[in-house]
Protein backbone atom coordinates (compact mmCIF):
# COMPACT_ATOMS: atom_id res chain seq x y z
CA UNK A 1 0.00 0.00 0.00
CA UNK A 2 1.42 3.11 -0.94
CA UNK A 3 1.11 6.68 1.07
CA UNK A 4 2.58 9.80 1.28
CA UNK A 5 4.81 11.93 4.13
CA UNK A 6 5.01 15.18 4.52
CA UNK A 7 8.47 16.67 6.38
CA UNK A 8 8.58 19.72 7.14
CA UNK A 9 11.73 21.08 8.11
CA UNK A 10 11.36 24.55 10.17
CA UNK A 11 9.12 24.17 14.02
CA UNK A 12 5.74 25.55 13.45
CA UNK A 13 3.30 26.55 15.95
CA UNK A 14 1.08 24.16 17.71
CA UNK A 15 -1.69 26.37 15.68
CA UNK A 16 -0.39 25.86 12.48
CA UNK A 17 0.61 22.30 12.56
CA UNK A 18 -3.23 21.72 13.77
CA UNK A 19 -4.75 23.56 10.71
CA UNK A 20 -2.45 21.50 8.49
CA UNK A 21 -3.56 18.36 10.19
CA UNK A 22 -6.99 19.20 9.95
CA UNK A 23 -7.02 19.80 6.47
CA UNK A 24 -5.28 16.76 5.36
CA UNK A 25 -7.68 14.71 7.62
CA UNK A 26 -11.01 16.13 5.97
CA UNK A 27 -9.65 15.32 1.91
CA UNK A 28 -8.48 11.59 3.71
CA UNK A 29 -11.84 11.20 5.04
CA UNK A 30 -13.21 12.51 1.97
CA UNK A 31 -11.11 10.07 0.45
CA UNK A 32 -9.83 12.65 -1.95
CA UNK A 33 -5.88 11.90 -0.88
CA UNK A 34 -4.40 8.94 0.16
CA UNK A 35 -2.73 8.13 3.61
CA UNK A 36 -0.44 11.20 4.80
CA UNK A 37 2.04 10.87 7.70
CA UNK A 38 3.41 14.60 8.68
CA UNK A 39 6.85 14.90 10.18
CA UNK A 40 7.71 17.99 12.05
CA UNK A 41 8.19 19.84 15.20
CA UNK A 42 6.66 22.01 17.33
CA UNK A 43 7.63 25.60 18.89
CA UNK A 44 7.32 25.84 22.57
CA UNK A 45 3.98 24.26 24.25
CA UNK A 46 1.79 22.25 26.55
CA UNK A 47 -0.73 21.39 24.80
CA UNK A 48 -3.51 19.50 26.77
CA UNK A 49 -5.72 16.53 25.77
CA UNK A 50 -9.11 14.87 26.94
CA UNK A 51 -7.67 13.54 30.64
CA UNK A 52 -5.81 17.19 31.44
CA UNK A 53 -6.43 18.09 34.55
CA UNK A 54 -5.76 22.00 35.64
CA UNK A 55 -3.04 20.53 38.39
CA UNK A 56 -0.85 18.86 35.96
CA UNK A 57 0.31 22.21 34.94
CA UNK A 58 2.69 23.70 37.32
CA UNK A 59 3.45 27.07 36.23
CA UNK A 60 1.48 30.24 36.45
CA UNK A 61 0.48 31.93 32.88
CA UNK A 62 2.97 34.38 33.29
CA UNK A 63 5.74 32.18 34.27
CA UNK A 64 5.04 30.01 31.73
CA UNK A 65 4.77 33.36 29.43
CA UNK A 66 8.40 34.24 30.59
CA UNK A 67 9.60 30.92 29.02
CA UNK A 68 7.60 31.89 25.74
CA UNK A 69 5.45 28.48 26.79
CA UNK A 70 2.09 28.65 25.02
CA UNK A 71 -0.94 26.43 26.28
CA UNK A 72 -3.11 25.33 23.65
CA UNK A 73 -6.28 22.43 23.77
CA UNK A 74 -5.93 19.59 21.85
CA UNK A 75 -8.56 17.27 20.82
CA UNK A 76 -6.06 14.35 21.21
CA UNK A 77 -6.69 11.49 24.26
CA UNK A 78 -3.98 11.69 27.29
CA UNK A 79 -3.30 14.28 29.80
CA UNK A 80 -0.83 17.63 29.13
CA UNK A 81 2.45 16.84 27.25
CA UNK A 82 5.22 19.30 26.19
CA UNK A 83 6.42 20.18 22.33
CA UNK A 84 9.36 21.47 21.42
CA UNK A 85 12.10 21.96 18.79
CA UNK A 86 14.44 18.60 19.29
CA UNK A 87 11.51 16.69 19.49
CA UNK A 88 10.13 14.94 16.30
CA UNK A 89 6.41 15.13 15.79
CA UNK A 90 4.54 12.06 13.68
CA UNK A 91 1.18 12.67 12.85
CA UNK A 92 -0.21 9.73 10.99
CA UNK A 93 -3.86 10.71 8.70
CA UNK A 94 -4.36 7.33 7.89
CA UNK A 95 -8.08 5.21 7.27
CA UNK A 96 -8.12 1.99 9.12
CA UNK A 97 -10.62 -0.26 8.27
CA UNK A 98 -12.00 -3.69 8.19
CA UNK A 99 -10.07 -5.94 10.99
CA UNK A 100 -7.57 -2.89 11.16
CA UNK A 101 -9.98 -1.42 12.72
CA UNK A 102 -8.81 -1.61 16.10
CA UNK A 103 -7.23 1.14 18.33
CA UNK A 104 -5.44 -0.69 21.00
CA UNK A 105 -3.67 -2.15 17.71
CA UNK A 106 -3.27 0.99 16.33
CA UNK A 107 -1.38 2.39 20.00
CA UNK A 108 0.23 -0.68 19.67
CA UNK A 109 1.82 0.01 15.95
CA UNK A 110 2.87 3.24 17.10
CA UNK A 111 4.81 1.98 19.92
CA UNK A 112 6.64 -0.21 17.56
CA UNK A 113 7.49 2.32 15.30
CA UNK A 114 9.09 4.48 18.45
CA UNK A 115 10.90 1.23 19.44
CA UNK A 116 12.33 0.20 16.24
CA UNK A 117 13.49 3.79 15.33
CA UNK A 118 15.11 3.87 18.92
CA UNK A 119 16.87 0.77 18.39
CA UNK A 120 18.25 2.12 15.32
CA UNK A 121 20.43 3.92 17.25
CA UNK A 122 21.61 1.30 19.70
CA UNK A 123 18.75 2.54 22.44
CA UNK A 124 16.53 -0.36 23.74
CA UNK A 125 12.92 0.98 24.44
CA UNK A 126 10.33 -0.90 25.22
CA UNK A 127 6.14 -0.47 26.38
CA UNK A 128 5.54 -0.59 30.35
CA UNK A 129 2.01 -1.94 31.07
CA UNK A 130 -0.88 0.30 31.32
CA UNK A 131 1.40 3.04 29.97
CA UNK A 132 1.00 4.23 26.79
CA UNK A 133 4.53 5.09 25.09
CA UNK A 134 7.95 4.03 24.52
CA UNK A 135 10.14 3.57 27.34
CA UNK A 136 13.45 3.49 28.52
CA UNK A 137 15.29 2.46 32.20
CA UNK A 138 16.41 6.31 31.88
CA UNK A 139 12.34 7.37 31.45
CA UNK A 140 9.71 8.03 28.89
CA UNK A 141 11.86 8.67 25.38
CA UNK A 142 8.03 8.85 23.58
CA UNK A 143 4.54 9.85 24.23
CA UNK A 144 1.40 8.85 22.55
CA UNK A 145 -2.03 10.63 21.92
CA UNK A 146 -4.66 10.09 19.35
CA UNK A 147 -8.24 10.92 17.93
CA UNK A 148 -10.05 8.72 15.19
CA UNK A 149 -12.60 9.94 13.04
CA UNK A 150 -14.88 7.92 11.02
CA UNK A 151 -11.78 5.73 11.24
CA UNK A 152 -9.24 8.20 10.26
CA UNK A 153 -6.27 8.46 12.87
CA UNK A 154 -5.20 11.63 13.77
CA UNK A 155 -2.52 13.00 16.18
CA UNK A 156 0.17 10.76 17.01
CA UNK A 157 3.69 10.66 18.28
CA UNK A 158 6.47 12.99 20.21
CA UNK A 159 10.04 11.71 19.87
CA UNK A 160 12.54 13.36 22.23
CA UNK A 161 15.84 13.56 20.14
CA UNK A 162 17.37 16.52 21.49
CA UNK A 163 14.73 19.17 23.02
CA UNK A 164 15.22 21.38 25.97
CA UNK A 165 13.53 18.97 28.52
CA UNK A 166 13.15 21.84 31.16
CA UNK A 167 9.50 22.37 29.34
CA UNK A 168 9.02 18.88 30.86
CA UNK A 169 9.56 20.57 34.24
CA UNK A 170 6.45 22.96 33.95
CA UNK A 171 4.15 20.67 33.85
CA UNK A 172 3.10 16.59 34.89
CA UNK A 173 3.68 14.55 32.08
CA UNK A 174 1.04 12.33 30.69
CA UNK A 175 -0.37 13.18 34.34
CA UNK A 176 2.15 10.68 35.98
CA UNK A 177 3.53 12.39 38.72
CA UNK A 178 7.25 11.43 39.39
CA UNK A 179 7.88 9.65 36.22
CA UNK A 180 11.51 10.83 33.87
CA UNK A 181 11.49 12.49 30.49
CA UNK A 182 14.77 11.26 28.79
CA UNK A 183 15.86 12.26 25.23
CA UNK A 184 18.55 10.47 22.26
CA UNK A 185 20.84 13.08 23.82
CA UNK A 186 20.96 12.36 27.38
CA UNK A 187 20.96 8.50 26.16
CA UNK A 188 24.15 8.77 23.49
CA UNK A 189 26.29 12.26 24.45
CA UNK A 190 27.63 13.18 21.49
CA UNK A 191 26.09 10.42 19.44
CA UNK A 192 22.68 11.60 19.20
CA UNK A 193 21.64 11.96 16.22
CA UNK A 194 20.19 14.47 14.08
CA UNK A 195 16.26 15.19 13.93
CA UNK A 196 17.09 14.81 9.89
CA UNK A 197 18.41 10.95 10.38
CA UNK A 198 16.06 10.19 12.89
CA UNK A 199 12.96 11.01 10.69
CA UNK A 200 14.61 9.09 8.01
CA UNK A 201 14.91 6.19 10.43
CA UNK A 202 11.13 6.47 11.65
CA UNK A 203 9.34 6.77 8.29
CA UNK A 204 11.74 3.73 7.58
CA UNK A 205 10.17 2.09 10.33
CA UNK A 206 6.75 3.44 10.06
CA UNK A 207 6.42 2.30 6.40
CA UNK A 208 7.56 -1.71 8.19
CA UNK A 209 5.24 -1.45 10.65
CA UNK A 210 1.87 -0.35 8.62
CA UNK A 211 2.75 -2.09 5.29
CA UNK A 212 2.64 1.47 3.29
CA UNK A 213 5.06 2.80 1.40
CA UNK A 214 6.07 6.04 1.74
CA UNK A 215 6.73 8.81 -1.34
CA UNK A 216 8.16 11.74 0.79
CA UNK A 217 8.19 15.54 0.12
CA UNK A 218 9.88 17.80 1.45
CA UNK A 219 8.39 21.35 2.38
CA UNK A 220 11.04 23.49 4.29
CA UNK A 221 8.30 25.82 5.28
CA UNK A 222 4.27 25.64 4.89
CA UNK A 223 0.91 27.18 6.05
CA UNK A 224 -2.68 25.81 6.17
CA UNK A 225 -3.18 28.20 3.13
CA UNK A 226 -0.75 26.58 1.11
CA UNK A 227 -2.51 23.20 1.40
CA UNK A 228 -4.89 23.27 -1.11
CA UNK A 229 -1.84 23.19 -3.93
CA UNK A 230 -0.30 20.30 -1.31
CA UNK A 231 -3.10 18.37 -1.47
CA UNK A 232 -3.38 18.11 -5.45
CA UNK A 233 0.31 17.37 -5.25
CA UNK A 234 -0.35 14.22 -2.88
CA UNK A 235 -3.03 13.30 -4.75
CA UNK A 236 -1.40 13.11 -8.08
CA UNK A 237 1.17 10.58 -5.92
Amino acid sequence: MKANAIFIDNPLSYKEGLLIQEKILEARINDLIPDTVLFLEHLPVITCGARSKPEQILLSDRELKDKNIEISESSRGGAVTFHGPGQLIMYPIIKLGGNKADIRGYLNNLEEVAIRTAACFGVSAYRRTGMTGAWTDQGKLAAIGVRFKRWVTCHGMSFNINPDLSGFSAIIPCGLAGEKVTSLKILLGNACPSLQNTRDAMSSQFSAVFGRSLAILNHKRITADQLPSLLITIRKN
